[in-house]
């Protein structure tokens, strides 16, 4: 007796027919949706195979942004730094090699600009477990650890007492350098940042303490400046310079294009993000708070620099940047943010000073790189296949990677698919 189940079905028929499974039984597993399909399509033979094969395209086109609301990231070049070319609308802008490189050569050391630590890492620092410049985890019994200033010089008889800093330093140097970023975001001297770095920590969200950083150096820039003469902006000049240089995807830009694919807070919460971003650093909400940053801040920024930093647009994009320029670790490098992904990484990066082991980042050749060839790092786990790197990709805004590897890659799953076809049909037919 023939076997009746003799006809392989086209592509189309078959991911019509899978899409609606899916929808109508989503808790089910491939074998169960299989065994479905074949129940209610007698005549037809899909391997397990293209059965998964299919399942996966659907997925990863289901996270795909429309095309219709593709928008690149912008960035701009920093004036001076003679190392960077920009490259097409996609790519923006890169670091190239300009003298031959060796396999294994530490190509350059680089702190950051801000650090935003992993949680844990941050959970240590505000429980004076590590410092809260270098993120080092702190030895109890060392005599070289500093507490904050502001609260060892702090009134006991004030009333209300000012709330007490935990920040501790490894050494006096890491606490000179501190001074960058730390009193905007002390509870003693800004107590209305206590809110916002709070509301950061309960959502986990990276890029807003990352934003907060940003803003507190920026705004300590300014107050080390007098005002007399060009040169006394320097420091802001320059600062600003890294910040305003650094890749940009809007948040609404991020959220109509998927960039993030839910990953990230809703309209909601960027609203009361932005709210508490405002009362620590432009508006306090008492008056206590007040004078307090009054004494810290001094004089307004200038008016660019406030609109790019506190208004709404302005915060929603400085939140994108973050978004994009971040390191693994929680680390903004001026140097890093400049790299594009590569799914064949010619550099690495590795946290390898052990006393600064999270902050201070070692850029190392991974092979020989020649004179005028792009330094390429990768940001998704390139152990992945083509469509799953693509799919992580996605969250960086540059739109689908077609590199050598890529490319080759795709070629070789259609090819499988195309041989698996060929066999059902073969099979359909009755064909050895």
């Amino acid at each position: 007796m023939s076997d009746s189940r003799t006809i392989s079905p086209l592509e189309h028929d078959l991911k019509s027919t899978v899409q609606s499974l899916k929808n109508a039984h989503p808790t089910l597993g491939v074998p169960k949706l299989l065994a479905l399909l074949l129940s209610e399509n007698p005549t037809w033979t899909v391997s397990e195979k293209r059965f998964r094969r299919v399942l996966q395209q659907q997925q990863q086109q289901a996270k795909k942004p429309h095309s219709v609301l593709f928008v690149y990231p912008s960035s701009t070049l920093i004036q001076g730094l003679d190392l960077t070319k920009i490259f097409w609308q996609a790519k923006g802008k890169g670091l190239i090699a300009r003298e031959p490189i060796t396999e294994g050569q530490v190509i350059w050391k680089e702190d950051p600009f801000v650090i935003a630590p992993e949680w844990e890492i941050y959970d240590l620092q505000v429980t004076s477990r590590a410092c809260t410049y270098c993120t080092t985890p702190l030895l109890t019994n060392s005599s070289l650890v500093l507490c904050c200033p502001a609260t060892a010089s702090s009134s006991s008889s004030a009333v209300p007492p000012p709330p007490s800093c935990p920040a501790r330093f490894c050494n006096r140097l890491c606490l000179k350098r501190s001074d960058k970023t730390h009193p905007l975001v002390c509870p003693t001297q800004n107590p209305a940042s206590v809110p916002l770095l709070a509301f950061a920590r309960k959502h986990a969200w990276m890029a807003l303490h990352a934003l907060t950083q940003s803003a507190a150096r920026l705004l300590l820039a300014h107050r080390h400046s007098t005002g007399t003469s060009n040169d006394d902006e320097g420091a802001l000049r320059d600062d600003w310079s890294v910040y305003s240089a650094l890749a940009e995807l809007g948040m609404e830009e991020r959220a109509r294009g998927s960039w993030s694919n839910g990953a990230e807070p809703d309209r909601e919460t960027w609203e009361a993000a932005h709210s508490a971003f405002v009362q620590a650093f432009v508006s306090p909400p008492d008056v206590a708070s007040q004078k307090k940053l009054a004494k810290l801040l001094k004089r307004p920024l200038p008016k660019e620099v406030a609109d790019a930093l506190f208004t709404y647009d302005g915060f929603l994009h400085g939140l994108g940047r973050m978004s994009l320029n971040l390191e693994a670790h929680g680390g903004l490098y001026t140097l890093h943010s400049h790299l594009n992904h590569g799914c064949r990484p010619n550099i690495s990066i590795r946290h390898l000073d052990r006393r600064t082991a999270l902050s201070r980042i070692t850029v190392v050749a991974k092979r020989d790189i020649a004179v005028g060839e792009e330094l390429l790092v990768t940001y998704v786990d390139p152990s992945l296949g083509v469509g799953e790197r693509r799919s992580q990709l996605g969250a960086w805004g540059f739109g689908e990677c077609h590199c050598e590897r890529c490319v080759e890659e795709e070629k070789l799953v259609d090819t499988e698919a195309t041989i698996d076809l060929e066999r059902e049909l073969k099979a359909g037919l009755g064909v050895m």
